[in-house]
């Protein structure tokens, strides 16, 4: 590995994460306690959050080793919502495997999780030269909020209407706000004021919000090779997305657009034959085109707040990675 200073790059960083998610809960009995979490961290993944956190620890000279322990925690406890998440959705695979509590049981998954999630604190514990009140504050905030989102999220499943403005602050709840705690926790490691943290929150609230309506909008648009799920697979569960509530919104009174989308929001999940016709309508609305300015403007303003940062190699793959989140294709 090069040298790891204010220049390291994203797969040096991403090799880091690695290694040190190696090093994690290794202890082998009982063995359906720590075999599921050694499944789950082995899973692969982006690593997206934990290098956020270490390339903002970066930007403000920080080495990213003194970071490592709280990037960890971060994907600790991102995994440990994926554990629960798919009990609670009932889901069989997660990045191409067995979920846990399929692959073992219900509550094998619930335990793992709960050991995740301590393991996540455990390893905040483990920083030094920084405020762990504030560090733990910062953490605190944000399961909070995360919690938040996915008791909404779930709400939504049977309320009758849902605005786009409603969904948009689900959303932060439910993945904008660890993006914005990944961001000020390495701010904090870094020695960030007041004001550049405030700029880090605000750079992860964008953020959130363009990645996630990226990712409503692949749903229905991405190659099927490629995105590795069933396009159209939020509307064939009747999930309210952004699109699905922008169609909505874009309807007529009592139009046949608005009898189409009206049913899905009402729990009437559409076939595979009906996809196409569903994407057909939502692009004559206007809905495609209006998630792809959302994204690109929401973006903007995530690069907008991180121009407060110090200038910086880091700052700039930072920049880099932000907009790699907005435009991937899969």
């Amino acid at each position: 590995m090069s040298d790891l200073g204010s220049e390291a790059s994203l797969d040096d960083l991403r090799s880091l994460v690695e290694s040190g998610l190696s090093g994690l809960l290794t202890e082998q009995e009982p063995e359906d306690l720590y075999a599921p979490i050694r499944y789950v961290l082995e899973g692969g993944g982006k690593r997206i959050r934990p290098i956020l956190v270490l390339l903002s620890a970066q930007a403000f000279g920080a080495d990213p080793r003194r970071a490592l322990p709280a990037a960890l925690a971060v994907e600790v406890f991102h995994n440990f919502t994926l554990v629960h998440d798919d009990i609670m959705d009932h889901a069989s695979t997660r990045r191409g495997r067995p979920t846990v509590h399929t692959r073992w049981d219900e509550a094998t998954a619930i335990l793992a999780g709960d050991l995740m999630m301590g393991e996540s604190y455990r390893l905040l514990g483990q920083l030094d030269a920084v405020d762990t009140r504030e560090v733990l504050a910062v953490f605190a905030r944000m399961v909070q909020r995360l919690c938040e989102g996915q008791a909404l999220d779930k709400a939504f499943e049977s309320r009758p209407a849902v605005t786009v403005d409603a969904y948009r602050d689900m959303i932060y709840r439910k993945t904008g706000a660890l993006i914005e705690c990944a961001l000020e926790l390495g701010g904090i490691i870094g020695g960030a004021d007041e004001a550049q943290r405030a700029a880090l929150r605000e750079a992860g609230y964008h953020a959130g919000q363009a990645f996630q309506i990226q990712d409503d909008l692949l749903d229905l648009t991405a190659d099927s090779a490629g995105w590795g799920k069933t396009i159209g697979g939020d509307l064939m569960e009747a999930k309210k997305t952004f699109l699905l509530l922008s169609a909505v919104e874009r309807s007529g009174a009592d139009s046949d657009d608005a009898r189409f989308f009206g049913s899905v929001v009402a729990g009437k999940a559409l076939g595979e034959r009906q996809i196409d016709e569903a994407r057909d309508r939502m692009d004559r609305l206007g809905v495609l085109s209006e998630a792809r300015d959302t994204v690109v403007a929401e973006t903007e303003l995530a690069l907008a707040s991180l121009r407060s940062l110090p200038l910086s190699g880091a700052r700039s793959i930072l920049e880099t990675l932000i907009l790699q989140l907005a435009g991937r294709s899969v």
